[in-house]
């Protein structure tokens, strides 16, 4: 989705260096997108993905601080995200807290502000070395959104995804819905059943995604501090763009291309198919937050909470 030329960017919440001194290790709480692509590599090299933890060295100080003046400097407007890949992810975030600002109080929480980081190569989070191998991915730990934008490219590249706005846009809102989930106090069922089919992993993931989809139903109604609209209306080509990026990252596409196979019983993500479908489901669920409960049905990758 293109943003309005006038819209104001708020980058206040916006950092490039990481808040978690030498990381915790392990693998993501509610990990990203990404996560999963190097999880597989890994275990087709031998390597335990649990034993992964800080190995990589993080962008140094002096790189952060002028990464960090320059997003400040260039994305101000709506007319800069639409020319500049970081300043889509500020300008999405900032429409994801406008929505979910509006949308948590309606079902007695009270909604809490991310952080988002923005950094090249590697950076280091309270849940250890956020790097592009791992790709964007939210940190509970120090509740914040992690993204190295080049990864956008390397989701075009090797796993065939449109490289379109809003398929960028559906990375970061998908990242945003693992904090509404940290809010809500779902997170934690991802680890108490972390990998199969229907597993708790695959159905907080799916359930991302139809909070993503939530988002750009309503995303042409958030607006700045001044009122101004962040992004004009969803089209046609913008929900394929959506829907490419979402069954570019499922599992199964993921696992045919890096190892020739489907193994559903190591899936932590969900299908192509599951990706799309609760993606799809939120952009129908208007305000009602529980028709993105992929824990109400039996397999959350063929199914949704009821026809609506």
């Amino acid at each position: 989705m293109s943003f309005n030329d006038n819209a104001q960017l708020d980058n206040s919440s916006i950092g490039t260096g990481g808040g978690g001194g030498s990381g915790r290790g392990g693998l993501v709480v509610g990990g990203g997108i990404g996560g999963l692509i190097l999880a597989i590599i890994m275990m087709l090299l031998g390597i335990n993905p649990g034993d992964v933890g800080g190995s990589t060295t993080p962008a140094d100080t002096n790189a952060q601080s002028a990464q960090s003046n320059q997003i400040k400097e260039q994305c101000k407007t709506g007319a800069d995200a639409n020319k500049y890949v970081e300043c889509r992810i500020v300008g999405t975030v900032n429409s994801a807290e406008s929505f979910w600002s509006q949308e948590l109080p309606k079902f007695g929480k009270q909604f809490r502000e991310p952080g988002t980081i923005i950094y090249n190569g590697a950076t280091q989070s309270a849940c250890g070395t956020a790097s592009n191998q791992v790709g964007p991915f939210y940190c509970p730990l120090d509740e914040k959104i992690y993204i190295d934008a080049s990864f956008f490219q390397i989701l075009t590249d090797k796993f065939g995804s449109s490289n379109g706005a809003l398929a960028q846009e559906y990375v970061v809102a998908h990242e945003y819905g693992h904090h509404i989930q940290n809010v809500l106090g779902l997170l934690g069922r991802a680890q108490q059943d972390p990998q199969g089919e229907t597993s708790g992993a695959v159905r907080i993931e799916l359930m991302a995604d139809c909070f993503g989809g939530m988002w750009a139903a309503h995303a042409a109604q958030t607006t700045d501090a001044a009122g101004n609209t962040f992004i004009k209306p969803l089209n046609e080509s913008n929900i394929r763009d959506a829907l490419s990026a979402a069954a570019s990252v499922g599992d199964d596409s993921i696992q045919e291309k890096t190892q020739g196979r489907v193994t559903p019983e190591n899936w932590t993500h969900g299908s192509s198919e599951g990706r799309q479908r609760w993606f799809i489901q939120g952009m129908k669920a208007g305000d009602d937050i529980n028709k993105c409960n992929t824990f109400g049905v039996n397999d959350p990758n063929t199914q949704t909470i009821d026809k609506l």
